[in-house]
This record gives C-alpha cells, structure tokens and sequence, in this order.
C-alpha cells in the first residue's frame, strides 16, 4: 500500500535513530516525504546503513554522532541538522537506556543521574532547542517515545520508572505550553518491542533468547514489531492528526493476555 508524502517539506530528528524502534521511525517518516536526520552515539555502521536506506527513498538525510546526554552536543547537533536540511519541525525523542534492574536500596545516584540524563533532561533540552525554529513554522510536531513501565512501575526498575514518568509529564505541560503555537506534543509507549533492547530484556529477565518464541503469549499472537510504534509516530506528526495534542497511546496489543506477565 503506498503512503501520501503528506510530510515533504518538513525536516525531522531521531534520536536513538540507528537502530530498532529509531530506525523505523525514521524510515516511516521518509517514506511519507520527510527530510531526516538521525542521531546516534557509538554505532557508525548501522548509522550508516539506515542513513542508505533513508536517502533511497528520495529524501534528503543526514546522521549525527552525539550524546544526548551532553547538552552542548545536543546544541551543537541541532545546529548541525539545520545548516543541512533546515530548521526542524519534527523531533522525536527516542533516545533511551535500560536501568540496571536494581532494587531502589541498590541504585546509586549516579545510576539515577546516568538514566535521568537520557531519557528526560535530553528530551528537555532537545525541546527547548528546536522550539524557536518550530514556532515560526505552519506546524510543529514533538513525541516522546515512552514505555509501559509508567502504567505498571513495577519494581527493580526505578530509574528507568522516574525517567519515562519525567519524559511523559514533560510531554503533557509542552502539549498545554506550545498548542498557541501551533507544536503538537504526543507520547507513544510501546510494550516489548522486537528489538535488540527487546532481545536482551527477555533474555535476562525470562531466559528467553528467540524473542520471537513469545508470539503465542502476546496479543495478536506476535510480538509487537518496531514498525508497528513507527507507524503511531508517524500518524500524530502527519496533517491526519490536526486536534490532538498532550495524548499518550500505548502501542502494547491492549495489554498483557489474560495470566500472561509481559517483560516491559
């Protein structure tokens, strides 16, 4: 089924773009016209790969190594962005870390500051940076990938648990700040997605290590896929949604089965 290319015209950023649930993302905003520029932190090949993939389907593309933990290289890689393709319309805050899995007595405040930093000061200053550009834009699209982990907050996990919840209420006081402006701001919280993070998650919490084996168990009877969440995003950024702002949508196959526990 081909797509509308109701996105030309627009420049977005991924962050956490490489790979997973960036890539998809990436591609699925390319695919509907848009100019994309990914980021990532250390792997240059699937970088590279995905940027390939992206420039073949006729948009303009670029990639950005950079941590978004680092303010200043957030600063730099924005810049960096809009001396390429433009100013940018569409941010998508992807770019997220696993908490070691330790019991809140266990977690150092640097394992709290090291989560924090990723996941929501980064969406904070990445926010802040491109606003300028976006309000002077027809329309300005941010979304927070978050997790089902701030429905359940379950225990052994509360970094990664404060980290989404921080991003999440980020999410909603932009939607209210930014809407006089034109900026739509949304949350999409997938489940366990077929990813390498996905992969090691049911491998370390369930012995599991075909992540796949787990189709049965789960809505739909399938794990939920990468493109699945990217074609969330790509719905809330196009001219389909022209009303919503400040909604969260759980991409999770309405939840775990019926005396089922699904790894979050």
């Amino acid at each position: 089924m081909s797509v509308a290319k109701n996105l030309a015209g627009r420049v977005a950023l991924v962050t956490g773009g490489s790979r997973g649930v960036g890539r998809a993302i990436a591609l699925a905003l390319a695919e509907a016209g848009a100019d994309v520029a990914i980021n990532y932190r250390r792997d240059e090949a699937s970088a590279q790969a995905t940027l390939e993939a992206l420039r073949a389907q006729g948009v303009r593309a670029c990639a950005v190594a950079a941590s978004v933990a680092d303010a200043d290289a957030c600063d730099a890689m924005v810049a960096q962005v809009e001396a390429e393709l433009g100013p940018v319309s569409i941010l998508i805050n992807n770019a997220g870390i696993a908490s070691r899995g330790l019991a809140v007595a266990d977690t150092t405040a640097e394992e709290v500051l090291r989560v924090m930093s990723t996941h929501a000061f980064a969406a904070h200053a990445l926010s802040k940076r491109v606003l300028p550009g976006m309000r002077v834009q027809d329309r300005g699209d941010i979304i927070m990938i978050s997790s089902v982990a701030t429905r359940g907050l379950g225990a052994n996990g509360a970094p990664y648990n404060m980290a989404k919840a921080a991003l999440e209420a980020l999410a909603m006081t932009l939607a209210k700040e930014e809407r006089a402006h034109g900026i739509r701001v949304n949350v999409v919280a997938p489940g366990l997605v077929d990813t390498d993070m996905g992969r090691r998650l049911v491998a370390a919490t369930q012995g599991v290590e075909d992540v796949r084996t787990l189709d049965a168990t789960m809505p739909f009877g399938r794990v939920c896929q990468p493109e699945d969440v990217a074609h969330v995003v790509r719905y809330f950024v196009s001219p389909e949604n022209s009303y919503l702002t400040g909604e969260r949508v759980y991409c999770d196959g309405g939840g775990p089965l019926a005396g089922r526990r699904v790894a979050e």
